[in-house]
C-alpha cells in the first residue's frame, strides 16, 4: 500500500487557511511578543519544579541561581520604567521652562519662529507657536529675551 505524501497547492493554501484561523481562535487576537518578561520567566520557573523527577530535584544553587536572575530582570525592568518616567518629567520641565520665550522648530522641512504661549503637558509634550501645536521634539531652539534684543540692537 502507498500513501501520497505531496499536498497540492490547493490542499497546502487550505491547510494553511485552517491553520491561521485556528491561530486567531487560541491567540485571541494577541501578537506573539519578541522578549520574555518577569511573567513569562516566572510561568517558565513554576513550570520546571511542576516537571521535575522528585527523585533528582533541582539543585539547590541552580535555583538560586534563577531566582536572581529573576530579581535582576525584575529590578531592571523597574529600572527602565524609572528612566522613561525621568524621560518624560525632563520633557515636560524643558517645555514648560520655554513658556513666553521665543522657539525656532521644524515642521515638515520648514522652519517657524514664535513665541511658545502655552505648553500641554503628557508623554509627548506639545507647545503653541502662532496659534499652532507643535510637538516638544520639533523644537530646535529656544531664543532667550536677551538674544533677541541683542538682534534687535544689531538691525538698528
Amino acid at each position: 500500500m502507498t500513501i501520497q505524501s505531496v499536498l497540492s497547492a490547493q490542499e497546502q493554501a487550505e491547510v494553511a487557511r485552517i491553520a491561521q484561523e485556528h491561530n486567531a481562535k487560541v491567540n485571541n487576537g494577541r501578537l506573539p511578543q519578541q522578549q520574555l518578561g518577569k511573567d513569562d520567566f516566572l510561568k517558565l520557573l513554576i513550570t520546571q519544579l511542576s516537571y521535575q523527577d522528585p527523585t533528582a530535584p533541582m539543585d539547590d544553587k541552580e535555583f538560586v541561581a534563577q531566582m536572581a536572575q529573576f530579581s535582576t530582570l525584575d529590578q531592571m525592568t523597574s529600572m527602565a520604567n524609572d528612566f522613561a518616567r525621568l524621560k518624560e518629567m525632563f520633557s515636560e520641565g524643558e517645555a514648560a521652562s520655554a513658556l513666553g520665550k521665543n522657539v525656532e522648530l521644524i515642521d515638515n522641512d520648514t522652519v517657524v519662529q514664535g513665541t511658545v504661549l502655552a505648553v500641554i503637558r503628557g508623554t509627548n509634550p506639545q507647545v503653541l507657536v502662532n496659534g499652532e501645536y507643535y510637538d516638544w521634539e520639533q523644537v530646535t531652539k529656544i531664543i532667550d529675551g536677551i538674544e533677541t534684543a541683542e538682534k534687535g540692537e544689531e538691525n538698528l
